[in-house]
C-alpha cells in the first residue's frame, strides 16, 4: 500500500459484476517442477514451510500449522463481502467442505455481515477496524481476500503477522514492491500465500496449455486474446487509487495465459492505451492494447477495454494447427474451445463449474501437508512486473523489458480440480451489476 489513509473507499469488483456502494476497510499502519492437486500435493512438494526467524515462527507458524493439521479443516476469513465474495467465493465453502469451513466475515456493511451470517451460518463476524482482534483470536487459521486490489498487502501482512496464511485475489497488488514485501512477510512468518488464479485448475484452460506443451500444434508461433466489457459508472475498476484499469483488472488474465501457453516469461513488451470523453475513464484508459515478445522468436498480443461489448477469448497458433478458446476467462458460464489441425477440426464444450472450490481445496490441502501452493506469490509477481513494464511502454511510447527470472513451476492437468456449478445466490447490500 502507498498510502495509509482513513478515507472510506468503495468495495471490489470481477469480472461479472461489482460491489460498487459498500464501503471498503479504511487503511491502517501498522523445488517442485509443477504443481499438483490434493491428494498428490505433497508427492510433488519439499514438504516443509519456508524459513521464518525463530522468533517469528514461534508466534505465528506454531498456529497456522499445528492448529490446523490437528483439525484437518482449515477456518477461513472472507475479508470483503463484494459481489465476487457473494456470488462465488461463499458458496463455494460448500462444495469445499472436505477441508475447509467458513468461520468469519469481515465486511463495514452491517446488513452484508447480519444476512450472510444467517445465511451461512457463521458466527464470528466483524468489521474492518476489529479485523486484527479477529487474525489473532484463534478462530482462523487463513483469510480469502476479496478487497480492492491497493489493499491486498495491508491485509496479508496484518493476516500474516497474526500467523495466518493468506489466499488473495488477483492480481496481487498494485506494485511489484507491494507484491514483494507480501511474499517477505508471509515467508518471515511461516506461512502459506496463494494467489487466486482459478483458471489454473480449470481443465480447458489447461488442455490448451497443454496441447501447446505437446507439440500438438507444432513449434508455437503467436498467441492473440481479446477481453472486454462495459465497465458501470463509479465502479470500483475506474479508481486508479484503488488499483483499477483493464490491464489490472482483465489484461491479467491474458498475461497469464500467454505465459502458460508459451512455459516462458516475455522479454520485452509494447503498449498503447485509448480513451473517448467517458466520465468512467477519467482516471484510468478505456482500451490498452499490447504486444510482447517471448523467447524463441514468439510472439503474444492482446487487446483490454472496459468501453466495448464483452469478449472473453484466446487462440494459440502453431506451425501444424491452433486451439481457440471462447468463452476463455468466464465463471460464470463454461469453457469452450475449437482444436484444428490441417483440415481436421474438433469443438470441447465443458459445462459450468465452481471455479472457486478447487481453489479453497488445494490451497487448504497445501496448508494441511504443509507444502507451497501454486500458484503463489511469485507467480502473481511476474504479471505484476508485466503490467508495470506495459505501463511503462504507454507513458514512454517505447519497448520496455520486465526483466522476470524464468519460472519453473507452471499449471498442468494434473492440478484439475473439479466441482459442479452452482446457482448464484441472491446479492445482499450495495451490490450491483458492473456492466453497463
Amino acid at each position: 500500500m502507498a498510502t495509509r489513509s482513513p478515507t472510506r473507499r468503495r468495495a471490489p469488483t470481477r469480472k461479472a459484476a461489482a460491489e460498487s456502494r459498500s464501503s471498503a476497510p479504511r487503511r491502517r499502519s501498522g523445488r517442485a517442477e509443477r504443481a499438483v492437486p490434493l491428494p498428490l500435493v505433497a508427492a510433488n512438494d519439499a514438504g516443509t514451510a519456508p524459513a521464518a526467524p525463530r522468533k517469528a515462527r514461534k508466534s505465528t507458524a506454531r498456529r497456522a500449522t499445528g492448529r490446523t493439521a490437528a483439525g484437518k479443516r482449515v477456518r477461513y476469513a472472507v475479508v470483503g463481502l463484494g459481489h465476487i465474495a457473494q456470488i462465488a467465493i461463499l458458496p463455494a465453502f460448500a462444495q469445499a467442505e472436505q477441508n475447509s469451513t467458513l468461520a468469519a466475515l469481515v465486511s463495514d456493511d452491517p446488513e452484508k455481515l447480519r444476512k450472510l451470517s444467517r445465511r451461512y451460518g457463521v458466527r464470528r463476524v466483524c468489521s474492518y477496524d476489529d479485523a486484527d482482534e479477529l487474525f489473532e483470536s484463534g478462530d482462523i487459521d487463513a483469510v480469502y481476500i476479496t478487497l480492492p486490489n491497493a489493499i491486498h498487502r495491508e491485509y496479508t501482512e496484518r493476516a500474516a503477522r497474526a500467523g495466518l496464511h493468506v489466499l488473495c485475489e488477483k492480481p496481487m497488488a498494485v506494485t511489484s514492491e507491494d507484491c514483494q514485501r507480501m511474499i517477505e512477510v508471509t515467508r518471515e512468518n511461516g506461512v502459506r500465500l496463494m494467489i487466486a488464479y482459478r483458471l489454473h485448475f480449470e481443465r480447458g484452460n489447461l488442455e490448451a496449455a497443454e496441447m501447446a506443451h505437446s507439440g500438438t500444434l507444432g513449434v508455437l508461433r503467436f498467441f492473440t486474446s481479446n477481453f472486454s466489457m462495459q465497465v458501470a459508472p463509479e465502479n470500483f475498476r475506474s479508481s486508479r487509487k484503488l488499483g483499477g484499469g483493464p490491464l489490472y483488472d482483465i489484461g491479467i488474465y491474458c498475461i497469464n495465459a500467454a505465459r502458460a501457453a508459451f512455459a516462458a516469461e516475455p522479454t520485452e513488451v509494447f503498449a498503447t492505451a485509448v480513451t473517448r470523453r467517458d466520465q468512467r475513464f477519467r482516471e484510468i484508459p478505456e482500451t490498452v492494447a499490447v504486444v510482447m515478445k517471448f523467447p524463441q522468436e514468439r510472439i503474444a498480443s492482446f487487446t483490454c477495454s472496459f468501453g466495448s461489448a464483452d469478449r472473453s477469448s484466446y487462440e494459440i497458433v502453431g506451425t501444424k494447427g491452433s486451439i481457440t478458446l471462447d468463452p476463455a476467462f468466464e465463471y460464470a458460464q463454461g469453457v469452450e474451445y475449437t482444436l484444428r489441425l490441417g483440415r481436421r477440426q474438433r469443438e470441447k464444450r465443458y459445462e459450468k463449474s465452481d471455479q472457486f472450490a478447487p481453489e479453497l481445496l488445494y490451497f487448504s490441502d497445501c496448508i494441511l501437508r504443509n507444502c507451497e501452493p501454486e500458484p503463489s506469490g511469485e507467480e502473481g509477481i511476474a504479471d505484476i512486473r508485466v503490467i508495470e513494464a506495459l505501463n511503462r511502454s504507454i507513458e514512454t511510447g517505447k519497448w520496455v523489458s520486465p526483466e522476470l527470472p524464468q519460472r519453473r513451476r507452471r499449471p498442468t492437468l494434473r492440478q484439475e480440480i473439479r466441482r459442479p456449478g452452482i446457482q448464484p445466490p441472491p446479492l445482499v447490500g450495495g451490490v450491483h451489476s458492473a456492466t453497463m
